[in-house]
Parts: C-alpha cells; sequence; structure tokens
C-alpha cells in the first residue's frame, strides 16, 4: 500500500512563493530572442523602403535622359539622387530692402508785419538787406513805412525709401518770396529739388561752401549778410555721411560783373561771359558733444571773351574765383548755443547772403588791356547767440558784416560795407504756434563818396507749422 505524503500548509506557501518568481524569470530569453527578430524584420522593411525610392528616382532620371535623346537635347548631367541643391539668383529689384518707407508733407504758414523807421528799396520791404537800403538820400522816397507780408510761408515733401544700394531720399520745396524777374511779388519760389542715393545726390539744394546751421532763430527771412547762402544745381559726392561728414561737388557756374566808371563804354557791349567748369566745392564737419567745426572751400573759373570783330584792346581773360569758410555750432551750458562764420574769398560774392558783383574792372597801364576785370575780395562775418529761456520763450541776438575791397574802376556810390543785427523774443503758446517780436538793425556804407545810411525796423510775425509723417 502505497503511503501519502502530506506537507505542512506553512511549508507549501513558501514553496509556492520561491516557485512564483522563477516561473517568471525562466521564459525571460525565449521573449527577448522574439523582440530582436521583430526589430530585425522592421530595420529590413525601412531599408527596402529606401531601396525602392531609390530605385523610383533612377527610373524617373533614366526616362527624363531617354526622352531629351529622342528630342535632339544633350543629355542633362546626372548627380548623386541622395543630394539636391538648390541656389536661386535674385535681381536687385527682387531684393528685399531692410528699413522702412516714409512720405513726409510739412511746411508753414507765416504773416511778418511791422514798420521801417526809415526806408529801403520797395521791392525788399520785409527784410533787411544793406545791399537794398538807399545809396544816395531819400532815393527810395520818405522814411517810414508799415509792412505786411505773407511771402515766408512754405511748403514741402520729403520721401525716404531703403534699397539695395543705399536709401533713395528726395526732396522738393518750395515758398512764396519771389526773386529775380519776381522780387517783390507774393509769387512761388523753388528752393529744394533734390534726390540722394547711398553716397551721391544730384539737383537743387544747399551748396556744400555754405552752413545752414549758421542761420539764427531769427524772424527776418533773409537773415545774416555775412553769411554764405546759396541753394545751388549741383552734383555731390558724400564718403563720409553723419554728424561727421565729408561732402565735395560739382555746381553750376556762374558770377556777375559790375562796369562800374565804363558801363557805358562801347568796348564793354562785345565782352561775353564764359563759363566752361563747374565750380568745385568741399565741406567737411567733425561733430562732437559740446557742437561741431565745420571748414569749406570753393574754387571757380571764371572768364570772358572780348568778341568785337576789330578790337583795339584785349578784354579777354580768365580769373580764379576761390574761398575759404570756417564755421561753428557751440554749446553754451545746457540751453544756448552760439553759431559763428569767417569766410574770406575773391569772386564768391554770388553765394554770400547779401554782396554785390562778383568781378570789378581795374585800371591798367597797359596799353593793349587798359583795364580788366578782377574777382572782388570780400569778407564775411556771424556771430549769433540762441537762447531757450524755457519751453514757451526763447530769444535770438546778433551781428553780422560783409566788407568789399572795391576797384578804383566802380562808382563812388558802390557798396562797401553792409552791418546787419537783431534781437528778439519768441513765444510758443502751443505746439506748432510761434508768435514773436524783432528788432532789426541796418547799415551800408559807400566806396568813396562818404554816404552812409542806418535803417531801423520793428517785425510782429506769427507762424503756424504743419507736418505729417506716413511710414509704410
Amino acid at each position: 500500500m502505497r503511503s501519502k505524503v502530506r506537507m505542512n500548509p506553512m511549508a507549501l506557501g513558501i514553496t509556492t512563493l520561491l516557485l512564483f518568481p522563477l516561473s517568471i524569470i525562466w521564459p525571460g530569453p525565449v521573449r527577448a530572442q522574439t523582440q530582436d527578430r521583430k526589430q530585425e524584420i522592421q530595420e529590413l522593411k525601412d531599408k527596402l523602403q529606401q531601396m525602392d525610392q531609390m530605385m523610383g528616382e533612377v527610373k524617373a532620371k533614366i526616362s527624363a535622359l531617354e526622352s531629351g535623346e529622342s528630342a535632339g537635347q544633350p543629355p542633362a548631367p546626372t548627380a548623386p539622387p541622395t543630394v539636391t541643391t538648390t541656389i536661386v539668383a535674385r535681381s536687385p529689384e527682387e531684393e528685399e530692402p531692410v528699413g522702412e518707407k516714409t512720405f513726409e508733407i510739412y511746411g508753414h504758414t507765416q504773416l511778418d508785419s511791422g514798420y521801417n523807421f526809415k526806408q529801403i528799396d520797395p521791392n525788399w520791404f520785409d527784410v533787411m538787406r544793406p545791399t537794398k537800403l538807399p545809396s544816395f538820400k531819400d532815393e527810395f522816397g520818405p522814411d517810414g513805412s508799415v509792412f505786411f507780408s505773407v511771402r515766408q510761408t512754405r511748403f514741402g515733401v520729403k520721401t525716404s525709401n531703403p534699397t539695395s544700394l543705399g536709401d533713395l531720399k528726395t526732396w522738393f520745396e518750395f515758398e512764396l518770396f519771389g526773386t529775380g524777374v519776381d522780387q517783390g511779388q507774393t509769387t512761388f519760389r523753388l528752393r529744394q529739388a533734390y534726390g540722394e542715393l547711398g553716397k551721391f545726390g544730384a539737383g537743387q539744394t544747399w551748396s556744400p561752401f555754405m552752413d545752414i546751421d549758421v542761420f539764427p532763430n531769427s524772424l527776418e527771412y533773409w537773415g545774416p549778410n555775412g553769411m554764405v547762402f546759396f541753394r545751388n544745381i549741383q552734383f555731390r559726392w558724400m564718403p563720409i555721411k553723419g554728424d561727421s561728414r565729408v561732402i565735395i561737388a560739382a555746381e553750376r557756374p556762374g558770377a556777375s560783373a559790375d562796369g562800374g566808371i565804363y558801363s557805358d563804354r562801347i568796348e564793354l557791349q562785345n565782352v561775353r561771359s564764359q563759363f566752361n567748369l563747374p565750380d568745385l566745392s568741399i565741406q567737411g564737419r567733425l561733430a562732437r558733444h559740446w557742437g561741431y567745426v565745420q571748414g569749406a572751400t570753393i574754387f571757380r573759373k571764371i572768364s570772358w571773351a572780348d568778341l568785337a570783330p576789330t578790337p583795339t584792346t584785349n578784354l579777354s581773360r580768365t580769373v580764379l574765383g576761390w574761398g575759404i569758410n570756417v564755421s561753428s555750432n557751440l554749446k553754451v551750458g545746457e540751453k544756448s548755443t552760439a553759431r559763428m562764420q569767417v569766410i574770406y574769398g575773391r569772386g564768391v560774392e554770388n553765394y554770400m547772403n547779401d554782396a554785390p558783383a562778383d568781378i570789378a574792372i581795374r585800371t591798367s597801364s597797359n596799353t593793349t588791356a587798359p583795364i580788366k576785370g578782377v574777382p572782388l575780395p570780400v569778407l564775411g562775418v556771424v556771430s549769433f547767440l540762441d537762447h531757450n529761456w524755457n519751453k514757451k520763450f526763447s530769444t535770438a541776438a546778433g551781428y553780422s558784416l560783409v566788407n568789399i575791397w572795391n576797384t578804383n574802376g566802380q562808382l563812388p556810390a558802390e557798396f562797401h560795407q553792409g552791418h546787419y543785427a537783431l534781437t528778439n523774443l519768441l513765444y510758443y503758446p502751443v505746439k506748432n504756434v510761434m508768435v514773436g517780436g524783432e528788432f532789426q538793425f541796418g547799415r551800408r556804407v559807400n566806396f568813396s563818396d562818404g554816404f552812409n545810411t542806418n535803417d531801423y525796423k520793428v517785425q510782429v510775425s506769427f507762424k503756424y507749422n504743419f507736418s505729417k509723417m506716413l511710414t509704410y
């Protein structure tokens, strides 16, 4: 008889606990082998898919080559199917410029009114120009006159567009102050017609020989007589731009001549001016935290030819006109700016703000050329101070001078020296509005007849600015 073995229940539980983990561990190698096979199969499938894709690309290129050969075209070079390089060439017009485009409309309307205690040329009733003061007693009638004018009113447009060659800028501006054949009238007068691309500019704008920053914050329109002030047609190159800058320009030539005591001589009737080279002007400015200093120079070829069929004298000649202009703005404390300039030259009067002819006649002991034209020496001085009392009030005050070294062929009453001075108080009640009062002084001294005259003027002005900038 077989005997039965009975196990203690506690021993049975311990045995079960020991065998359970072993049952889990034991089939592990079988599961790991199965997982490795699945991964290997998937890798083979991926490689097969890549080979199918490559075969498709090769078949497509073979078809393209066969089509090209059947059409009589040379086969295109092949490249590895796994590398694709694309180069897109863009013209300058297609390149996206960096920066904003701007379009600005600006200007002001202005009323000038006042009282002139003496007299001045009626065509220049609303400005102070020493050259336009009388050259003899009561030349322009009795003393004292009231004046009203809106000729300072101005309108302008500026644009800026970024390009691959730099910013393209344009400037168009006009006012209502008639000069030349329109002097004395309220009529349209071109001030600026200028374009600039990168380091080059062309059109009508300030001559590099001048410094517009010397102009004080005054009510009087024409400004200091001893200042270089000329908007000229030019082509300019700006190798250095910014607060510190260098400008070189070829400018439209031109000059005026004073026949003096020989004006009515028939020998002068066949003399004609000739300008076969542009004026050359150069400007350099060094800017610092205290202001700036600027130097400028100009060179001019001025010629005239005697076209008389049988001349008894030879009046043809060529002279060199030149000038040196040094100017500066200096900060005086936090609220004041000193504006200064000294200019000296010969035959550069038409670049001055208020000066007579560039060329005058001088007598000579040469029998074949008993008279000759010479460039007149000129000295100009400007010294002004602009001061801001606070946000509502400001003052400008200063003095300017022009001195001409006349020749013995000029009339005794010809202009020799001019003085200019003013002081004002300006009030800004709200933004873009200005009202102010100004006292002005002018003096003219003749060449050799001993006559001189002073002028005094009080002016009150109302000015309204407007501007709108569009960015796109």
